[in-house]
């Protein structure tokens, strides 16, 4: 595969690493960008190893739940720019899928799609004419529905729908009463994006990915081969505190974890809580937009 300047830019931009490392490494693996990122981690030298992809795509992020707080949903939808996604229409439009989501019965985009939609037919319908009025391109892209029982649901919206936030915590107490507790942990999930609820939730294929380029970058530095396996088990101890939410350092409170910060407000309450489930949508995760020039594309509206 050809190593284009565009391949470079963007190895880059998810890295931090300089342009020539990058179009080297880029040689090296034939133009794979995430073999790239990995060697370059490696070489210790990618400063952000981003591998969810830059985010590029416009739209919207919306949860919901229950009366109860028994189930909860969150749907992302996009849109080609911002303008659109502040939409009063479209914005509405999210909110009610997010809404219908609360009672889908799978996480089947395609199934949710021909959901009945009042008064304009099926969902993809109703997508349909929102294109056709807004005048811009449209994706219902996903959304998850989560209803584990025993678990209370809390979310969190950031930059006014960017990114969005559920978090599961196991208890017997309200939805009212673990609500301060359930939404800083939830922001503490949006701002610190971790992988994982807790270490039994680790996927293990990611795991042995990681103890590589632990390995490769202790090579790379000159540590005997015989000293690694004492080594890489401290390395991974220390990842898997970065990429587990419970063992994350609480970003309200430094001196706690986020295990702690919890088990410290259930000790209040008199009520016993644990964090089992999360998840996190951020808007355009992974969707790679092209690349306008703006003065381009005015002089091209002119002409026309």
């Amino acid at each position: 595969m050809a190593v284009t300047a565009q391949l470079v830019k963007e190895l880059r931009e998810r890295t931090g690493a300089g342009m020539m490392d990058c179009k080297k490494v880029l040689v090296e693996t034939d133009g794979d960008i995430d073999k790239a990122i990995d060697l370059l981690r490696e070489k210790g030298l990618a400063k952000a190893a981003k591998k969810a992809g830059r985010i590029a795509a416009e739209g919207l992020v919306k949860v919901a739940f229950s009366a109860d707080h028994k189930t909860a949903a969150v749907v992302e939808v996009n849109s080609e720019t911002d303008f659109v996604a502040k939409n009063e229409e479209f914005v509405q439009f999210v909110e009610k899928l997010a809404d219908m989501a609360l009672v889908a019965e799978s996480d089947d985009i395609e199934a949710f799609k021909a959901l009945p939609y009042e008064g304009e037919g099926t969902v993809a319908d109703a997508l349909n004419n929102k294109i056709a009025k807004i005048g811009e391109n449209m994706n219902v892209r996903r959304f998850h529905r989560m209803a584990t029982p025993g678990v209370v649901y809390t979310g969190y919206i950031h930059g006014a729908g960017k990114i969005g936030v559920i978090v599961g915590i196991e208890t017997d107490a309200t939805a009212d009463e673990i609500a301060v507790c359930a939404k800083d942990v939830a922001m503490q999930v949006a701002s610190m994006s971790p992988k994982f609820v807790d270490d039994s939730q680790v996927d293990q294929a990611w795991l042995e990915g990681e103890k590589e380029i632990a390995r490769q970058q202790l090579l790379n530095e000159g540590k005997p081969e015989a000293m690694l396996e004492r080594i890489i088990p401290g390395k991974v101890k220390a990842i898997l505190k970065e990429v587990c939410l419970v063992d994350q350092k609480f970003v309200k409170n430094s001196d706690q974890t986020v295990a702690q910060y919890v088990d410290s407000v259930a000790k209040e309450i008199g009520k016993s809580m644990k964090v089992v489930e999360m998840v996190r949508f951020e808007v355009g995760e992974g969707i790679e937009k092209k690349e306008e020039n703006f003065a381009e594309e005015v002089a091209k509206q002119m002409q026309g």
